[in-house]
């Protein structure tokens, strides 16, 4: 749980969040930030909010914060009427086929993702002809119509798990073909890949990184695994956004540059004020959609409810719950 969002007053939040959070911003957001607070409570909500929301949603009015394996895992087991998830729409999904009678919103049914556009139900099935008998590893960034033609999900925290619980020689592996390639170098089983990409991560390079360590003598680097394969050789560590917390809690560099989307490294300077975060990063568009005035108005009129067919929701969960029981 966020201590931020549900312990402490206005004034010690703004103290926790100043280098984070500009003054004017932070005039200008406060009055949502109260409006949101109190609708929380008159709906008796809970807002999910992913690593890459903005430092104002995340430290402001989240309730459960972290990366897709944490939401998911959270959302099985909250209880709340009302859940707000603040993430794109995938995420909003998920947290729908694991509460199917509580009410799911999302304050922008446009944030998308470009994983999770990039495959359908149909390419699953015509995946599983052309490789008969293989099981289908899906990572989370996907539809829950995907989620349900596979045999089990994974997270870029735990794929390589998922992976070798199957105790398989082969897996169809979908839909980010980066992190299908970085979960090959870490296990014997034979991946097949899906051609997806996300578009935030692919943009990076291990040349920028090159570039970034002559500017930064000493710099500590951290690549998700959802980068392209001459990032990850550049890097000093590779993990999820939840491993890199971790990984900084063990190492604590003086110098570090968290190779993801911009809000992860404005995020964790709360956590770390000790650290100096060197960035590049790329924003997530379609993360940019979720803003506090989407939150509130999803408050206050119930906008934007996350519905899953039937079936479709049975066949997720199942692959979703298989995911959350591998340990």
């Amino acid at each position: 749980m966020s201590a931020t969002a549900t312990s402490l007053s206005l004034d010690a939040l703004r103290a926790r969040t100043r280098a984070v959070i500009p003054d004017l911003e932070w005039e200008a957001e406060r009055p949502l930030i109260e409006a949101i607070r109190r609708l929380k409570a008159e709906r008796q909500a809970l807002i999910l909010a992913h690593n890459y929301m903005a430092p104002a949603i995340f430290h402001g009015v989240a309730d459960i914060t972290g990366d897709s394996l944490a939401l998911a895992r959270e959302a099985a087991r909250v209880e709340a009427d009302v859940l707000v998830v603040c993430g794109v729409h995938f995420m909003a999904e998920t947290a729908k086929v694991l509460n199917l009678s509580r009410t799911v919103l999302i304050p922008d049914p446009r944030a998308g993702c470009s994983l999770a556009e990039s495959i359908t139900a149909a390419d699953v099935r015509a995946l599983r002809r052309q490789h008969p008998g293989v099981p289908v590893v899906t990572y989370v960034n996907t539809s829950a119509a995907v989620k349900a033609e596979s045999d089990i999900c994974c997270t870029s925290g735990n794929a390589v798990r998922v992976v070798e619980s199957l105790g398989v020689p082969r897996v169809i592996f979908l839909p980010d073909r980066y992190l299908g390639r970085y979960v090959a170098t870490q296990t014997e089983v034979e991946i097949v890949l899906w051609q997806g990409a996300c578009e935030v991560h692919e943009r990076f390079s291990g040349a920028q990184l090159r570039g970034l360590r002559v500017e930064q003598p000493g710099l500590h680097v951290i690549a998700h695994p959802e980068c392209p394969p001459d990032v990850l050789a550049e890097a000093d560590f590779v993990g999820s956004t939840h491993g890199m917390v971790e990984h900084l809690e063990r190492a604590r560099p003086e110098r570090v540059a968290l190779i993801t989307e911009c809000s992860m490294s404005a995020n964790v300077t709360v956590q770390f004020p000790d650290i100096e975060f060197v960035q590049p990063c790329n924003l997530c568009p379609h993360m940019k959609r979720i803003t506090l005035a989407g939150i509130r108005d999803a408050l206050q009129f119930l906008q934007h409810p996350v519905e899953v067919d039937a079936t479709v929701a049975d066949g997720a969960r199942q692959a979703v719950k298989r995911m959350l029981a591998v340990r």
